[in-house]
């Protein structure tokens, strides 16, 4: 280790987005998925390159897409050069109809772009039980091909949002002693959001070369620490997809699982999966907050998560927060029906780093200092059972009147 230069590994946020690493084109149109001719509705990402690796993982409801479908049954099979999405229809519950559609969609946009059929991956996101038509495919699939250019990833982001306040992106520059590479990603999510996955839609891109088997354990283990770990409204949805792509453009090759460049790569991917997940978090339906849940001292790790899960799905928290009450109590209350194993007079609850619970006590504090921290755009709530060593983090968001306004007048 002494002979590494450590100052010669560096990674650096940058502007842009699914585009951003080299060969990767994308670009979106109106097809008419919507009514407002005005707005983008179907976008195309498209990878280049003679090395690319692809995986994909998705939503585990049983009442799956039929998007879902296809582009599972594709990559499991290893293909994968470029997804179309479309939004304002989720072509989900559709039955044998919408599978037949999705295919369809599949076929026409793969003849418009010059590969394979199954090299196509689908995803839609919007209305469920309402079939697709295929004829906005048909338009918008030339289209798409004619714009598709390194500058197109915004407009991408733009097109695949449903109730989104604003387009998600995320990108980084990596830097090694072998040259510079990229990762890029695009997703959408704002609402039905509580992964194993949730509403949400990503496309993750990179330049680097990767070994075929490596795409698959490395995108799973970036999304267990990221979009798994996000709950709005604790609904998982029915389209939920996230694929990821590697063309090997740069040249750097990251697939020794012993060398530096690997380990950067992990924790560069991680780090992209992250942003985006605090984005769609941060983005909840009505939301005004951002909330982080820390659990320290479980037995272990996964009874930790359970209760971060249980206290950041509470409508009495989430609603204690938008409210600007520091209301402990209920953070006691969900952590105490989350079936973990603890005491309640080891427990100790802090907001925005201010004891509210020792020993299961309450603590006086300030109701004016626990005002003004509310003002932060992110609360953190921080619980420790002093039972072990396991821990977790969940983020959130608080629950306000505009999400019922949002989820009883929905129509994409």
């Amino acid at each position: 280790m002494a002979d590494i230069d450590f100052e010669a590994y560096s990674m650096t946020e940058v502007e842009g987005g699914v585009t951003t690493p080299a060969g990767v084109l994308a670009s979106a149109v109106h097809g008419g998925f919507r009514k407002d001719p005005n707005r983008l509705d179907v976008a195309m990402v498209s990878v280049e390159g003679d090395n690319i690796v692809s995986a994909g993982t998705f939503t585990r409801n049983v009442f799956c897409a039929a998007p879902v479908q296809i582009s599972r049954a594709a990559l499991e099979q290893g293909h994968g050069k470029a997804v179309i999405i479309n939004s304002g229809n989720a072509n989900a519950a559709t039955g044998e109809h919408g599978r037949e559609t999705a295919r369809k969609s599949q076929q026409i946009a793969a003849q418009a772009l010059g590969i394979a059929s199954e090299d196509m991956l689908v995803a839609s996101t919007g209305v469920i039980g309402v079939q697709l038509d295929i004829a906005p495919f048909e338009q918008a699939a030339p289209q798409l091909v004619e714009k598709l250019s390194s500058e197109g990833g915004h407009d991408a982001a733009c097109a695949i949002m449903t109730t989104d306040t604003h387009p998600k992106e995320c990108a980084v520059e990596i830097k090694t002693p072998a040259g510079i590479y990229h990762i890029g990603a695009m997703c959408k999510g704002s609402g039905m959001i509580q992964p194993n996955m949730a509403t949400m839609l990503c496309v993750i891109t990179s330049d680097v070369k990767l070994a075929k088997g490596l795409a698959k354990p490395l995108l799973l283990e970036a999304v267990d620490a990221s979009f798994n770990k996000i709950t709005v409204d604790s609904d998982t949805s029915t389209n939920d997809s996230v694929f990821f792509f590697a063309n090997g453009a740069s040249g750097i090759d990251v697939s020794d699982e012993e060398s530096l460049e690997h380990f950067q790569f992990r924790k560069a991917l991680r780090y992209v999966c992250e942003s985006l997940a605090r984005q769609i978090a941060q983005d909840g339906e009505g939301a005004t907050k951002l909330v982080t849940v820390l659990v320290e001292g479980a037995v272990d790790d996964k009874q930790a998560e359970a209760a971060a899960r249980t206290i950041a799905n509470s409508p009495l928290v989430k609603t204690a927060i938008a409210g600007h009450d520091c209301n402990w109590g209920r953070i006691a209350a969900a952590l105490g029906r989350s079936g973990i194993d603890f005491e309640q007079e080891k427990t100790d609850i802090e907001i925005m780093g201010m004891p509210v619970c020792r020993d299961g006590l309450a603590v006086e504090f300030s109701e004016e200092e626990a005002l003004k921290r509310f003002d932060q755009d992110e609360i953190v709530i921080l619980v420790n059972v002093h039972a072990g060593k396991g821990r977790a983090r969940i983020w959130t968001c608080d629950l306000t009147h505009e999400y019922i306004h949002i989820n009883a007048d929905y129509r994409s």
